[in-house]
């Protein structure tokens, strides 16, 4: 008997030993990416298990698995920027020196930005949030000039500022435009002056991409970079169709043109053209006030850009734009011949522009390039009998060096130099504020800058900046900044931590404002000291790619952004003034935004975006609300193609919350703010082949306009039949009960109501 239970003993003493030995195993491998180089940080994992394990530095991999009555179990390799490759196979002999390939998915999300760091960097890489905006996002929604594309950016809003010129600038977070910098291949080409117009004319057949940075850039980029910072990046002639064309118009009378030609000359330059035409000349006035209800335009843009190949294979790129512009508003019946008068009111504004801008990177062993720009803007403008003549120019060079340090550093140093000349015929260009003596503006700005970008380690990335500029006018300004960035070793969730100061000198050129409508005289009440400001910001990325190769992203981001000394524009102390001075107090600017990007392996898209923002100013102890400043704006973009048929579908939209809006004293009977309004634009678009495509749609679906009575006394523009007091303040009469002047500033969305366009897009390679 002894005998059994021994031999059953030993029997059981083997089959556990075996069981435990059955109830696990191991399946090893490696993973490789197109260029047959190893793939960390690769995602392997057993799809019916829920186990899983990340490739090391060689891209090899061991995953245990336990033992399972399943027959057959999956094997998932996933990797951002990669298609997901999966293997079926079978549990009780699971494979060995596994080999996997992957190929880059067209969902990647690698993009390669610029604008954060000054350096060409992989955007997960990227310590700044860089928001990349592609060619075809806007596509989505063609549109004759920059200026209104971006109105499908979230957190972004193109705000006109005239119902009778139709100009205006961009808001980020709700500031206004003097503190957006805009960069034409990285370089400052559009500011002050040409805020209003130098979004016009870039050909988008020429844009390769538009990266946007939120908050204070100062530190790289100096003045007029506090709000943010717009980067419009053309195509590299090297690269680029050799010929394009987009052609489109709508139901209003809009034509807008836009050519590329690419060609060489010789074996080492490349050259790109581009030329950009607008034209609208249909007097319209569906709104019955007597004044036009969307600008006439007549617009050429001519741009060119060169690239040379250097045996040495250093950068060398030369680049130009001149922009003529010819554009009216106002009365319907208004004809070149009342230009300037009292007769008949209009706004009419001739624009000559151009701009020149390169780089060259020196033959040396370490890097030392030379970038430059410099520009011309010339305006002849009236404002009814209002004469505006101006002109500006702005020369930038700055010098920037990458020296090789020890691993884990990688600096960058740089010197830049900056010169503006400003001329016109307002206060702002006058002695002591006497027009008779005219003194032009001008300001030299030489800074100097640098920065470290320190890596730890894959994961961890600290970037630490400092600046000084010395204004001519207003002396030296610091200007630091930190950036922390954490990544996962998937790399699919990022933590960014920002903090940096802003600064803005006092350069209020008055066409960024509703001064020129002839309605309103400009006001300086003192000397104008630079603005400063703080900012924090948070920002965090997750990723996900699911079982059937869809990918989620989301990037949400929370900022606070504090000032001092901000100038802010007052419409409300004196209905015919707007007054500029220093604010005794402080200003605030925080919010929180949320991106939201869903892409399906079917063909369909949605690029979703929504900025929660709460905006105020408090002097002597009470918080108000600046003008035309939404508490809310929303944004998004559906898309739905069909590759194998050659159909796309875009629905693309916005939506914004009320602003309060410049009344005209407190009988003004208009409402004190906007009401919630949307956007919204649909498309669709059919692919003949790689050369050809025609699209078709409807803009303002919903056939939104502003009210009816946004130009106070249309009626009367040279206010003839308004009565005012010794102090200059507007009396109320029978005729005028509300005691109202003519004033065209009470705006916040365009008159143009729903529309029909078409178009079509010729590409060849």
């Amino acid at each position: 008997m002894s005998r059994i239970y021994f031999y059953m003993l030993t029997f059981w003493l083997f089959s556990s030993l075996f069981s435990l030995h059955a109830q696990s195993t191991s399946i090893q491998g490696q993973v490789f990416g197109t260029d047959n180089q190893p793939l960390e940080f690769a995602t392997v994992a057993i799809d019916e298990l829920g186990q899983g394990t990340f490739t090391d530095l060689n891209g090899l991999f061991q995953l245990e698995i336990e033992a399972t009555e399943l027959e057959r179990l999956t094997l998932s390799i996933q990797m951002l920027g990669f298609t997901t490759v999966r293997r079926s196979f079978n549990p009780q002999q699971p494979p060995q020196n596994l080999r996997f390939q992957l190929q880059e998915s067209s969902l990647a999300l690698n993009q390669v930005v610029v604008t954060g760091t000054l350096k060409t960097v992989d955007k997960l890489d990227s310590p700044v949030p860089v928001e990349v905006y592609s060619d075809a996002f806007f596509k989505a929604n063609p549109t004759p000039s920059i200026f209104e594309s971006l109105q499908n950016v979230n957190g972004v809003r193109p705000q006109l500022n005239c119902n009778v010129c139709n100009t205006g600038d961009i808001h980020i977070n709700g500031l206004e435009g003097p503190y957006t910098m805009v960069l034409l291949d990285g370089m400052p080409i559009v500011s002050g002056l040409s805020t209003v117009y130098g979004l016009t004319g870039i050909p988008q057949s020429l844009i390769d991409r538009i990266e946007v940075v939120k908050g204070p850039a100062a530190t790289l980029y100096g003045s007029e970079a506090v709000g943010g910072l717009i980067n419009i990046i053309t195509k590299n002639p090297t690269s680029a169709p050799r010929l394009s064309a987009d052609v489109f118009s709508s139901s209003w009378g809009e034509i807008n043109t836009d050519l590329g030609l690419r060609f060489g000359v010789g074996e080492n330059a490349s050259s790109l053209l581009g030329i950009n035409y607008f034209n609208f000349q249909q007097r319209i006035d569906n709104n019955d006030d007597g004044f036009t209800d969307l600008t006439l335009q007549d617009r050429l843009s001519v741009f060119n850009k060169w690239h040379f190949r250097r045996s040495s294979g250093r950068a060398m790129s030369l680049a130009a734009r001149y922009v003529y512009e010819d554009r009216w508003g106002g009365d319907l019946n208004w004809q070149r011949r009342f230009r300037g008068g009292d007769e008949v009111y209009g706004e009419s504004i001739y624009t000559n522009r151009w701009e020149l801008l390169g780089t060259y990177e020196f033959d040396l062993p370490t890097s030392l390039t030379y970038q430059f720009s410099a520009n011309g803007h010339y305006q002849n403008s009236v404002y009814g009998d209002l004469i505006y003549n101006a002109k500006q120019y702005v020369g930038f060079q700055q010098l920037l060096w990458n020296p090789k340090l020890t691993a884990g550093h990688d600096l960058l140093i740089g010197a830049a130099m900056r010169y503006t000349f400003y001329d016109d015929d307002t206060p702002a260009t006058a002695s002591s504020g006497d027009l008779r003596i005219n003194a032009a503006s001008e300001i030299y700005l030489p800074g100097v800058f640098i920065q470290d970008e320190i890596t730890f380690d894959r994961s961890h990335r600290l970037l630490l900046g400092l600046r000084y500029d010395y204004n001519s006018v207003h002396g030296g300004i610091w200007s630091p900044r930190l950036n922390y960035q954490w990544t996962s070793p998937s790399r699919l969730s990022s933590l960014r931590i920002s903090a940096g100061n802003g600064y803005r000198v006092a350069n209020v050129f008055t066409e960024d404002h509703a001064a020129l409508t002839g309605a309103r005289q400009l006001v300086f009440e003192d000397e104008l000291a630079p603005e400063r400001s703080w900012n924090l910001n948070l920002n965090w990325v997750q990723q996900f790619f699911t079982n059937n190769n869809t990918f989620i992203g989301l990037d949400a981001s929370v900022f606070y952004t504090r000032f001092q000394n901000q100038i802010i524009p007052d419409y409300d102390t004196d209905p015919n003034k707007i007054i500029y001075a220093n604010l005794d107090g402080f200003s605030v600017s925080r919010g929180i935004s949320l991106n939201v990007d869903l892409r399906l392996p079917t063909g369909l898209s949605l690029n979703a975006g929504a900025t929660l923002m709460d905006v105020f100013f408090e002097e002597n102890g009470e918080r108000n609300t600046p003008v035309l400043t939404e508490s809310f704006n929303g944004v998004w973009s559906l898309n739905y193609r069909t590759p194998a048929s050659g159909w796309t579908f875009d629905y693309t939209g916005n939506l914004y919350g009320p602003m309060r809006l410049p009344l005209l004293g407190d009988l003004d009977p208009r409402a004190e703010f906007s009401p919630w309004f949307s956007t919204q634009n649909v498309q669709l678009t059919k692919r003949f082949n790689d050369r050809w495509e025609v699209y078709g749609g409807i803009k303002n679906l919903l056939d939104f306009t502003p009210a009816a009575n946004s130009i106070a006394r249309p009626e009367d523009p040279f206010d003839q039949g308004v009565e005012f007091d010794a102090e200059g303040q507007v009396i109320p009469t029978a005729e005028n009960p509300f005691a109202l002047s003519f004033d065209p500033s009470y705006v916040y969305a365009s008159n143009q109501g729903r529309r029909a366009f078409f178009g079509i897009r010729m590409t060849i390679r």
